[in-house]
C-alpha cells in the first residue's frame, strides 16, 4: 500500500458545494452540505447507509435537483433552471454501482458511443482514443467482447473508459465496487488509483476504508445528511474526534 497523500492540491476550486439541502417526502436527506474540491484533489465520502452520500453525487451531476443551496462545477451553476446538462456532463463523469453498458454493443463500441453520437466527433479519432482508454483501464484485447462476456470488474472498467471518453475534468465514483467480488474489486481500484496518480480530480463514495485511507487527500464522514467530521486520512482514521465517526469506524475497520 502506498503512502497517504502528503498535501492537499493547491489548484483552483473545481467543485463548490454550499449549504445544499435535499428532502424526499418527509425525509431530509441532505441538511446543509458544504464541500470544496480543488483541481487534482481526491476526496472520499464515507458514512452509514442512508446518510446522503449517493444523493450528493447525483445532485452534483444534476440527476437529482437540490431544494436550496448552491453547486458549481467548473464554473457551471448546477442549480440554474436553464442548465445545459450535456455541457455539465462533459465536465463530470459519473460511475455507478451498476455498469449500465449497452448489451448489444461491444466494449469498444460502448466507449465510442457518446463522443460520436453526442459530441459528433470524428469516428476514426474516437476509435483511437477508445482503444487507448481500453488500455488505460487494463482491458487490451477485450475491445471486441460484449458485456455478457466480461466479468463484473471488467464491465465496470469499460464503464470507466466510457466516461473518460468524454474527457471530463472531474470523475465521481458511487460505490463502484459494492457488487463485485474481492478479486475484481482490486482490478477496479487499481484503475481509480491510476487516475488519481495522473492528477484527475476524483470524488468517491466508498465503503473501501483501506483504499480511502490510501488515496484520499481529504475524507468526509457523513451521518443523517450532514458532514459530521472532515480531515486528512490520518486525522479521520487515526484520531477521529466525533463519537459517531468513532463508532462507525469501529464497525467497519
Amino acid at each position: 500500500m502506498s503512502q497517504e497523500p502528503q498535501s492537499k492540491p493547491s489548484g483552483n476550486v473545481i467543485v463548490a458545494i454550499t449549504d445544499v439541502h435535499k428532502r424526499f417526502g418527509g425525509t431530509d436527506v441532505l441538511q446543509g452540505i458544504s464541500i470544496q474540491v480543488r483541481r487534482g484533489e481526491v476526496i472520499c465520502i464515507i458514512g452509514p447507509s442512508g446518510s446522503g452520500k449517493s444523493t450528493l453525487l447525483r445532485c452534483i451531476n444534476a440527476l437529482t435537483p437540490i431544494d436550496c443551496g448552491a453547486i458549481s462545477v467548473c464554473g457551471i451553476n448546477v442549480a440554474d433552471p436553464r442548465l445545459d446538462k450535456l455541457a455539465l456532463r462533459r465536465k463530470v463523469g459519473m460511475i455507478f454501482q451498476q455498469y449500465n453498458l449497452f448489451p448489444h454493443k461491444t466494449a469498444l463500441q460502448n466507449v465510442m458511443m457518446a463522443p460520436i453520437q453526442v459530441m459528433k466527433q470524428n469516428k476514426d479519432e474516437v476509435e483511437k482514443l477508445a482503444r487507448a482508454l481500453m488500455a488505460k483501464v487494463r482491458l487490451t484485447g477485450k475491445e471486441g467482447c460484449y458485456p455478457a462476456e466480461l466479468s463484473g470488474g471488467q464491465q465496470q472498467r469499460v464503464a470507466i473508459a466510457r466516461s473518460l471518453a468524454m474527457q471530463p475534468e472531474v470523475m465521481m465514483f458511487d460505490e463502484v465496487t459494492a457488487a463485485l467480488d474481492p478479486q475484481t474489486v482490486k482490478e477496479v481500484l487499481n484503475v481509480i488509483r491510476d487516475l488519481a496518480a495522473e492528477g484527475m480530480t476524483c470524488m468517491l463514495v466508498t465503503h473501501e476504508m483501506g483504499f480511502a485511507r490510501e488515496i484520499a487527500h481529504r475524507i468526509y464522514f457523513t451521518d443523517g445528511g450532514r458532514i459530521v467530521e472532515q480531515g486528512t486520512p490520518a486525522e479521520i482514521f487515526g484520531a477521529p474526534r466525533d463519537l459517531r465517526t468513532q463508532q462507525f469506524l469501529q464497525h467497519v475497520l
